[in-house]
């Protein structure tokens, strides 16, 4: 009985930290871009003291607005409304198909598509010797612009076989794409689970909730644009929106709920994931942080706010027509107004993460320096951090490790799954009344545990890409 509310904790931190990295692209990321292509402008005034002409954040949030100017224009192209007339004029057996391929084609973009960005910011961003070896970003940034492309095309079929599902006569198409998320319950409760499986499903579901909440607005919007912003239409489509948000909380819960039951797993094991997630926050909040927080977050719950976020300029400027003065002063005061939401929310979420790691007394672990290599590895920590993180530092002034990248990996990777030594900090005693020759007797015949820290959804293969 106590899944349910430990479960909702977690989820209800994990949304907000979702909403954090993707209110960063509307917010902090366009005033970043203005910042960076404002020292480039004012670059003969500076001189060419330095060797780099933009720090490597800076390229790195450049790219990233580039990537959202040009898919938002080639969306342009998409026309939503014979996109959604097609999928209406489809049976409905075909349309649960449909919906049931989009989720797993979603769930497969985003798990290779932080690796386009890696590999575009990587590129990017590490030292060249040579000036030949810039033109090696040109090609992963077209595959950077293709992926966030389809990728939006993806989430607005999603959206649109939503909408159709909403404005059918009869509500069967509805029910009967809500009950494909109690399928989830067959696939998943009957199997073996370890406190990291857990945690990897515990961190898609969040990434899923939220996801939902997006599509959920995105069809609200397109609803009243059609009834011409009539509230009382709102009010109808209030009772749809209820039920799709109540079938995923109690599908979530009746899961976990029976994973944690047939493995033997206690409800404290959600505090230790929520811990997990917020030592990610506090150590990208850090001044030499080795990563930036959105990136923390795409790889922990595999959640990329760009082709999100390019669905949803979209869909809201095709949407809302803006004309005159007072129109343009209330978009400008709805910006600051997001400005500030993200403030408020990013200060709440830091102060509620410090609360977490010291709670989980993790607090050492934020201070110790990285390891240095050994003869045998390939790469430090340090020196593979930076190649996930491209000196995505929120200071402008960034380690130097970040600089001192090699110009080579080799073909060795580090294992992912790291053995630990103690599992004090993000493991709970199975029983606090077990004496020490039975716990003995267990630990041989169980298997190793492992750190959740250097667990994420990208490298469920076994090996790092960091």
């Amino acid at each position: 009985m106590r899944i349910p509310r430990e479960l909702e904790k977690l989820m209800f931190f994990g949304i907000f930290l979702c909403l954090d990295a993707f209110l960063y692209v509307f917010t902090l990321l366009p005033l970043r871009v203005c910042l960076a292509l404002f020292r480039l402008l004012t670059l003969p005034c500076y001189g060419l003291r330095d060797r780099r002409v933009l720090q490597p954040a800076q390229v790195c949030d450049i790219l990233k607005g580039v990537l959202l100017v040009i898919c938002y224009f080639m969306m342009h192209y998409v026309d939503y409304s014979m996109m959604y007339h097609l999928i209406r004029g489809q049976s409905v057996i075909k349309l649960y198909i449909i919906y049931n391929m989009l989720e797993v084609a979603d769930r497969l973009f985003s798990s290779f598509g932080q690796d386009i960005l890696d590999a575009l910011y990587w590129t990017a961003t590490e030292p060249k010797e040579r000036k030949r070896a810039h033109i090696g970003v040109i090609p992963h940034f077209f595959m950077a612009v293709l992926y966030v492309f389809l990728h939006a095309i993806l989430i607005m079929v999603q959206a649109t076989t939503l909408n159709v599902a909403f404005n059918s006569h009869n509500k069967s198409l509805l029910t009967i794409m809500m009950s494909n998320n109690f399928v989830e319950i067959k696939g998943s409760v009957f199997k073996k689970f370890e406190k990291n499986n857990l945690f990897q499903m515990s961190n898609s579901d969040i990434k899923e909730r939220f996801t939902n909440y997006v599509l959920l607005l995105i069809v609200c919007l397109r609803n009243m644009e059609q009834f011409s912003w009539n509230p009382d239409h709102l009010w109808v489509l209030f009772p749809d929106v209820c039920m799709v948000i109540a079938s995923e909380i109690a599908v979530d819960i009746v899961k976990h709920a029976f994973i944690t039951k047939f493995n033997d797993i206690t409800a404290d094991v959600y505090s230790e994931y929520r811990a997990s997630l917020a030592f990610d926050l506090v150590s990208s909040r850090q001044k030499n942080a080795y990563t930036d927080y959105s990136d923390s977050v795409a790889r922990r719950m595999g959640f990329i706010p760009l082709p999100l976020a390019v669905l949803l300029i979209r869909v809201v400027t095709s949407s809302i027509k803006v004309q005159g003065i007072l129109s343009y002063a209330c978009v400008i005061l709805f910006y600051f107004g997001l400005i500030s939401l993200k403030i408020l929310n990013s200060i709440v979420l830091l102060g509620k993460s410090c609360q977490y790691v010291k709670e989980a007394k993790m607090e050492e672990k934020l201070f110790t320096p990285p390891p240095a290599s050994t003869p045998g590895k390939p790469a430090s920590k340090s020196q593979g951090k930076c190649k996930s993180s491209q000196g995505l530092s929120t200071e402008e002034s960034l380690p130097a490790s970040v600089t001192s990248q090699p110009p080579h990996q080799k073909e060795n990777v580090i294992p992912l799954l790291v053995t630990s030594n103690s599992d004090q900090f993000l493991t709970t005693p199975d029983g606090d009344e077990k004496d020490i020759t039975q716990e003995n007797s267990e630990l041989k015949h169980r298997s190793s545990k492992k750190d959740l820290l250097e667990i994420d959804r990208f490298t469920i293969c076994g090996n790092r890409i960091d």
